[in-house]
């Protein structure tokens, strides 16, 4: 009766573990920037960095332009 305590103990310390080891995307910058043209045009840039938790480094770059109507 004692093992079976006792191992399920371990088995449900090692997925908790699991779980906190694993963690999540972390942003390390963002830079957002628009500007205005003569005709009305906006133009819309945002950069972002991520690091997540095996080390990998992604960066995303999106652009947006918006005409008036």
């Amino acid at each position: 009766m004692k093992n079976r305590i006792i191992v399920n103990c371990v088995a449900i310390s090692a997925l908790a573990l699991s779980f906190l080891l694993v963690g999540c995307d972390r942003q390390v910058s963002s830079e957002k920037t628009s500007t205005v043209s003569s005709d009305g045009t906006v133009k819309s840039k945002e950069k972002t960095v991520t690091k997540s938790s095996d080390g990998t480094v992604t960066k995303t770059e999106e652009t947006k332009k918006t005409t008036p109507p």
